[in-house]
């Protein structure tokens, strides 16, 4: 239980009333062998006023300016360790709400950063997709191009072909028969020759 002065205060009148009746009391068994105690003697008895006198001034002294002292002290430090414990809990609140708001601001920084690379990534697929859409478009026309370019460079050749196999035949029938050959005649002939070798529907010259 803690100590209080104001109960220091109660006691004190109580100890100086005992010490006064102490005083006071005769002792006739202890004054035949203690001189001290003899109070028949005036020097005792001047004595025992004095120590009584000093101790009611010593105890009105620390009941009115010792003990108000002490308790004001005891106040002070009583409300300077409040004080600092409110200071703690203060600084503690703070911390834990700054350690809260890091943790928040961390957590959404992620999320941020987390978005903007999915972002990015998007992005760059969407250009990949979108390059390698106009290149395929471009490989296709040029396919495209090429095939058609092939196929009149290979209808023209076929054409020069059957164009010269009927003139070569309508020579070589005109050599060997001395007349001349029937162009009708030469040209089916070389067109089921063609025929024949997988050139069909070419046309004539």
């Amino acid at each position: 239980m803690p100590f209080h002065p104001l109960r220091l205060r109660r006691i004190l009148p109580r100890l100086a009333l005992l010490g006064a009746a102490c005083a006071l009391a005769p002792v006739p068994a202890l004054a035949s062998g203690m001189p001290q105690l003899d109070f028949a003697n005036a020097l005792t008895l001047d004595q025992v006023w004095w120590g009584a006198g000093i101790f009611a001034v010593f105890l009105l002294l620390t009941w009115r300016w010792g003990l108000p002292k002490v308790a004001s002290v005891l106040e002070e430090r009583a409300g300077a360790i409040a004080a600092d414990l409110d200071a703690a809990r203060a600084a503690k609140a703070n911390a834990d709400g700054a350690a809260t708001e890091m943790t928040t601001a961390i957590a959404a920084a992620r999320a941020q950063a987390q978005g903007a690379i999915n972002q990015a990534v998007d992005a760059a697929k969407q250009q990949e997709a979108a390059q390698a859409a106009v290149l395929n478009a471009r490989l296709e026309a040029q396919l495209a191009q090429a095939e058609t370019q092939i196929a009149s460079a290979r209808a023209a050749a076929l054409g020069a072909l059957r164009q010269v196999a009927g003139e070569t035949a309508a020579t070589v029938v005109s050599r060997l028969t001395g007349a001349a050959a029937d162009p009708g005649r030469i040209d089916r002939a070389v067109a089921a020759a063609l025929s024949a070798r997988g050139l069909a529907g070419v046309s004539g010259a």
